[in-house]
């Protein structure tokens, strides 16, 4: 599928860092009006405590007031297993529209099995305003946005390109950072690499902007880069990698790799978009803990 791409159309994008998780958000201006989408909020989590709290959202929401903007989208990148999506929260202040990759559905097929869910959990991807297929298109004012299907981390991920701006999720890392993992269930290293090479088919003076970065060789966090500098310098698929030499690197580094801090809550509030269980009779809201189940 090849995308067509406006590079004339330059937003502004301003990127919001959260040290608990590594994750970077994004409000995301159309350069023709004052419409905006925010792209991979957090909600934030004192997992030991049981706690929820909205510091990071709330930073955004001022920010969005006080530039006097107007939310159109809360994108999701994909159904992330390392923080809390705060999207729903942000969308009872601001208004917009929550999007999410229609694979959605695969996800919460999977963990509602998990994390043994009733049948009232609804697994249709019901929970989001909408659900993007590759090569979709959605406007953020006068910007005209293309979801791009990118799976291999998660069979959800979805890159979105706004103008010269493309918002990679976890499937690419700053250049000295490489690639996400591709071990959870549903994630595919091949499949990583066929989309990252997707993502690398972009123009090469287009903005990528990552999901997380984690200061590799204690360098100061970074989040920007572009197509020509991924395929020049990153470290996992750069300098001609082959496929086969990545599903090797990467199945065995995965290997290695300890659970994400915050999966267990993660998952079980991101496959419901960023709202909690249901409460009890009594009103209260309870996160599961499966016993080797994942």
């Amino acid at each position: 599928m090849t995308i067509n791409v406006d590079l004339s159309v330059k937003p502004e994008v301003k990127g919001f860092f959260d040290p608990a998780t590594n994750t970077i958000s994004y409000v995301v201006k159309d350069p023709g009006s004052t419409a905006c989408a925010i792209v991979d909020s957090v909600m934030d989590i004192d997992y030991a405590a049981g706690r929820i709290t909205y510091d990071h959202a709330d930073e955004i929401i001022a920010y969005v007031r006080s530039s006097g903007l107007s939310l159109e989208w809360l994108i999701e990148t994909h159904v992330h297993a390392d923080h809390l999506s705060a999207a729903p929260y942000i969308q009872r202040q601001l208004g917009g529209k929550i999007g999410i990759g229609r694979n959605i559905t695969v996800v919460q097929d999977t963990f509602g099995k998990v994390f043994n869910e009733g049948t009232e959990f609804q697994r249709d991807g019901s929970q989001f305003d909408r659900l993007f297929d590759d090569g979709d298109t959605y406007q953020v004012g006068t910007m005209t946005c293309v979801a791009m299907h990118t799976p291999g981390h998660t069979p959800a991920c979805m890159t979105h390109v706004m103008g010269d701006a493309a918002f990679v999720g976890d499937t690419l890392f700053m250049p000295d950072g490489g690639s996400a993992r591709a071990d959870f269930p549903g994630g595919d290293a091949g499949q990583l690499y066929d989309s990252i090479q997707k993502v690398l088919s972009l123009p090469e003076e287009m903005r990528l902007f990552m999901c997380h970065d984690y200061g590799p060789n204690g360098r100061e966090i970074r989040w920007e880069t572009t197509v020509g500098e991924e395929k020049a310098h990153n470290i996992h698929v750069g300098h001609g990698k082959t496929r086969e030499e990545f599903v090797a690197m990467r199945t065995a580094r995965d290997k290695t790799l300890a659970m994400p801090k915050l999966i267990i809550p993660s998952l079980q509030v991101n496959m419901r978009g960023g709202d909690l269980p249901p409460p009890d009779e009594d009103g209260k809201r309870f996160l599961k803990v499966p016993i080797n189940g994942i």
